[in-house]
C-alpha cells in the first residue's frame, strides 16, 4: 500500500473475549503488518494488546460500558434493559439527555486532544455508534466525526434496533441521529450483506461488507500448553466434550444447546456418563444473571452435566489470581469433541469460524446471516433448521442425534468434515480476504483521510499561535 496512516481504534472495551474485541485484534494485526501505526482508545482493556505498544494505548473511564454515567443513564432511557419496565417522567428524560450531551461534548474534547497529540489520521469506531452500550462514547465519536470533521470509519457489528432491550427506549430521536452517524465524509463497514441492505435502506449509505475472518494460517492446534486442559479441569481423555464457545446471552439460545445435549444422552444412554456440556465464556453485558440461572436450572432438570469455565478462559494465556492456568477460547476448542452453536440471531458468527479453524465439527442453527452469507460458501455442518415450536424451543429432529453420533464415533467421517470446512473457511474467510477488504476501504477513503489530516494540522498550528 502506498499510503500509511496513524490509525486509532476506539471502543468501550478492547482486548477481551467478545466478538468485537476479537475482530479488532485481527484488523490491528493486518493493518500494523501493512505499515500503519496503530493506536487504541477504550474505557477498559481486558488484557495486553500484542501489536499495540503501551505508549499507543489510551484509556478513559467515561468510555466504558459499565461506567457510572452509563449505568445512571441506562436506568432512565432504556426501560426494558433489566427486564422490568421502570417509570420515569419526561422531565427526568430531558434532564438526562441534556446532561448526557454535555458530558459527551466534554469527552469529545478529551479525545480530540489525544488525536491532536498523537497526530491521528483516522478513527475506526468499533460499534460505538451502532449499539448504545456506552452512550457517552457514541456521542463523543459522533461529535468528532460530524462537527470536528475527524476522518472516521464506523465498523458496525450489530444495531440497537435489533435488540428488544434497546429498541424500546426513550431517546429514539438521539439514537436515530447518531447510531449510526450518516453525514457525508464518513465511511461505514458492516459484517454481513443483510446488515448492508438494512443500513442502506434506513440511512441511505452504501457500506462496505467485511465478514468476520479468521487467521487459518495460524490455526489453533494441540500443544504442550493446552494439552493439560482436560486434566486440569477434571475431564477424562475419553469424556465427550460438547463445547458452547460463546458468552452467555439470550440470543445465543443456550437453552436449545442444553436440550440438544440432553436429547443426545437420551438417544445414546451408553455414552451418557461420558458427556459434559461446557460453556467457555462469561455472562454477557446484556442483562442480569437471571439467564445464567435459567440455563443452570434447565441443565439440572434435564440431568445435563453443565460446567461454566469462564474463570479459566481469557483472551491471552496466563495465570489467574489462584495461580491456575488461563486458557484461550482457541485452547478450549482444540480440546472439544463437538461444538454447539444454535443462536436465533448473530451479526455474523465468530465462534463458528473459530471452531472451523480448530477443526471441530459444529452443530449449528440456520440463523439468518448464516443462510445469507455463510452457508453458500459450501461448509459441511450438522445443520438444524431455525424453526421453533409454540413454546419458542428450537425443533430438534431425531436425525440430528444420529448425525452427531456418527461424527463422534466415525473418525473418517469426522476428519473429512472438519478438513473440508477448514479449506472452505480459509478460502472464503481467511486473512487474505480481510487484507484485501481493508486495502479497498482505506484506498477508497484516502482522499477524506488526507483532508482530515490537513484540517488537524491547520488546527494545531492555529492553536499553537
Amino acid at each position: 500500500m502506498k499510503n500509511t496512516y496513524r490509525i486509532a481504534f476506539i471502543s468501550g472495551k478492547l482486548a477481551d473475549v467478545d466478538g468485537v474485541s476479537l475482530e479488532v485484534d485481527k484488523w490491528i494485526e493486518i493493518l500494523s503488518g501493512k505499515g500503519h501505526e496503530i493506536f487504541t482508545i477504550a474505557g477498559k482493556y481486558g488484557a495486553e494488546l500484542e501489536n499495540v505498544p503501551p505508549s499507543n494505548r489510551y484509556c478513559h473511564p467515561m468510555l466504558a460500558f459499565d461506567s457510572p454515567q452509563q449505568k445512571s443513564y441506562e436506568k432512565i432511557v432504556f426501560p426494558y434493559l433489566s427486564g422490568k419496565h421502570n417509570h420515569v417522567s419526561q422531565i427526568q428524560v430531558d434532564t438526562a439527555v441534556s446532561k448526557m450531551l454535555e458530558e459527551g461534548e466534554e469527552l469529545a474534547g478529551y479525545l480530540y486532544d489525544y488525536i491532536q497529540e498523537k497526530h491521528i489520521d483516522v478513527l475506526i469506531a468499533q460499534n460505538t455508534n451502532a449499539m448504545p452500550m456506552a452512550l457517552l462514547t457514541g456521542i463523543a465519536v459522533h461529535k468528532l466525526a460530524t462537527e470536528r470533521k475527524v476522518a472516521t470509519i464506523f465498523h458496525h457489528h450489530d444495531f440497537w434496533w435489533e435488540r428488544s432491550r434497546f429498541s424500546g427506549n426513550r431517546i429514539e430521536p438521539l439514537l436515530k441521529e447518531m447510531m449510526p452517524s450518516h453525514d457525508l465524509g464518513l465511511e461505514h463497514v458492516v459484517i454481513s450483506s443483510y446488515a448492508g441492505h438494512i443500513l442502506k435502506s434506513i440511512k441511505r449509505v452504501n457500506p462496505h461488507v467485511v465478514p468476520n475472518c479468521e487467521d487459518f494460517s495460524a490455526a489453533p492446534v494441540r500443544d504442550e500448553y493446552n494439552s493439560t486442559f482436560r486434566g486440569e479441569l477434571g475431564y477424562a481423555a475419553d469424556d465427550i466434550l460438547f463445547i458452547q464457545p460463546t458468552r452467555i446471552v439470550p440470543r445465543k439460545r443456550i437453552e436449545d444447546s442444553v436440550r440438544l445435549v440432553a436429547g443426545f444422552m437420551n438417544h445414546y444412554p451408553e455414552l451418557k456418563e461420558k458427556v459434559r456440556f461446557i460453556i467457555s465464556l462469561y455472562q454477557g453485558d446484556e442483562l442480569d444473571d437471571s439467564y445464567v440461572k435459567d440455563i443452570q436450572r434447565l441443565a439440572g432438570e434435564l440431568d445435563v452435566p453443565l460446567d461454566l469455565i469462564a474463570h479459566r478462559v481469557a483472551s491471552v494465556r496466563g495465570l489467574n489470581d489462584k495461580g491456575e492456568k488461563l486458557y484461550t477460547n482457541r485452547d478450549v476448542l482444540v480440546n472439544a469433541d463437538i461444538v454447539t452453536y444454535l443462536p436465533v440471531w448473530e451479526g455474523f458468527g465468530n465462534a463458528f469460524l473459530e471452531a472451523v479453524a480448530a477443526r471441530v465439527p459444529v452443530v449449528i442453527s440456520t440463523y439468518l446471516v448464516y443462510k445469507t452469507d455463510i452457508q453458500c460458501a459450501g461448509f459441511s455442518n450438522i445443520e438444524i433448521r431455525d424453526s421453533y415450536d409454540e413454546e419458542g424451543n428450537l425443533i430438534l429432529d431425531d436425525k440430528v442425534y444420529s448425525r452427531i453420533h456418527r461424527i463422534l464415533t466415525d473418525e473418517k467421517a469426522r476428519r473429512e468434515m472438519v478438513e473440508k470446512n477448514f479449506i472452505t473457511g480459509k478460502r472464503e474467510f481467511g486473512f487474505r480476504t480481510l487484507e484485501k477488504k481493508l486495502d479497498e476501504i482505506l484506498e477508497s477513503y484516502s482522499d477524506e483521510i488526507k483532508a482530515s489530516r490537513r484540517r488537524l494540522e491547520k488546527s494545531r498550528l492555529t492553536f499553537s499561535v
